[in-house]
């Protein structure tokens, strides 16, 4: 049997082998790639082994369960956005719901909301449910339900889809 002192040195230099492969640069490459807090790219760092792609499939499946977590809360602000495409013959406009008027008015916020709409013009959505469900027009891999909870997990608060409308001329 090994005595007590050389059980922990062995644990220990296993934490920082691992620890050694996630430096701040690392963890600040995943940051500004993700917009995610330093602490949970951290985690999902140290989680991935130091591996960036495997790290931004952990924080996608974090980003899921803190929306549902937070899907309780109240919604009392939001931002609303309008958008014409091309020589303005498609209109598209939404209401984009968040627990705060901080979070409304963040650059994040607003961003998703202009895409949202940009979404609602090019493809017509029938009601929340088919918006959320539908390919992003700007990254087909991802789906507008993944852009919420993306923003989700960025601004750390509930975000929800409220009404939209979309407008075209007749031919």
């Amino acid at each position: 049997m090994k005595p007590a002192g050389q059980t922990q040195k062995i644990r220990l230099r296993k934490t920082e082998s691992k620890m050694s492969k996630i430096t701040t640069e690392l963890i600040k490459k995943l940051r500004d790639a993700t917009g995610i807090s330093i602490g949970e790219c951290k985690r999902a760092l140290e989680e991935a082994g130091g591996d960036m792609e495997k790290a931004i499939a952990i924080l996608k499946k974090m980003g899921a369960a803190i929306a549902a977590k937070k899907a309780g809360r109240e919604l009392g602000s939001g931002y609303i956005y309008a958008y014409l495409h091309g020589d303005g013959r498609i209109g598209a406009m939404v209401e984009l719901k968040c627990e705060t008027d901080f979070v409304a008015k963040n650059e994040i916020f607003k961003n998703l909301t202009k895409e949202i709409a940009m979404q609602i013009a090019a493809t017509a959505p029938e009601d929340v449910k088919a918006l959320l469900d539908s390919p992003s027009i700007k990254n087909p891999e991802s789906n507008v339900q993944s852009m919420v909870e993306e923003a989700t997990q960025k601004t750390g608060e509930r975000i929800e889809i409220g009404r939209f409308a979309r407008f075209e001329l007749e031919k």
